[in-house]
Parts: C-alpha cells; structure tokens; sequence
C-alpha cells in the first residue's frame, strides 16, 4: 500500500473507521494481502478504501474514500434491519459513481 493510502488509513482510524475493504485500479500490490489479512481486496478499476462504523440510532456507516491527493469520499448509512443484499448493492453503485469520477 502506498504511503498516501497509508495517511488515510491512519486518518480514518484515528476518526474510528473500520478498514474493511481494498479496491485496486490494477494488480494487487505486493505484500497487500499480508498486510491486510482480514480485508478484502478487490480489483476494481480504481485505487479506494472501503472503511465502516457505527453510527447514530444503531446504523452502520460506510465511506468510500478515494486514494488521491485531492479528497474524494462517498458516504452511507445503512439501517440496522437493511438486508445484506440492500446494502452490497448500495456500496456497488457507490464504486460506480467513483469510476465515473475518477473517469472524467
């Protein structure tokens, strides 16, 4: 993992996120998956991290945050009763409208 990536893992930490996926615009760089034994790493065609953690009235939150100088983050909400099914579909889109930015 870069050391940019790294600052915003430490960030997000420091903040009480949950690091809980990898997305890789390529190859998964080396040693990552050693790093990270408990994190999915998922080849996505763009460099973000997926962090989680609870929030207000027993939600979960979820940001999408990606690993770029300029800061850009897409952030959820998920009702504590919202199907798995519900919120997978919900963190896709969120990777698509990252694409789609990173895109431009």
């Amino acid at each position: 993992m870069n050391e940019l990536a790294q600052q915003i893992l430490a960030n997000y930490e420091k903040h009480g996120w949950q690091l809980r996926r990898i997305l890789t615009s390529g190859d998964e760089p080396s040693g990552m998956a050693e790093a990270f034994p408990d994190t999915q790493i998922v080849n996505a065609g763009v460099d973000a991290l997926w962090f989680a953690r609870p929030s207000h009235g027993g939600r979960e939150a979820w940001e999408l945050r990606l690993v770029a100088e300029q800061s850009y983050a897409l952030f959820e909400a998920f009702e504590a009763d919202e199907s798995e099914e519900d919120r997978a579909e919900a963190r896709l889109e969120m990777e698509n409208k990252m694409r789609a930015y990173v895109g431009r």
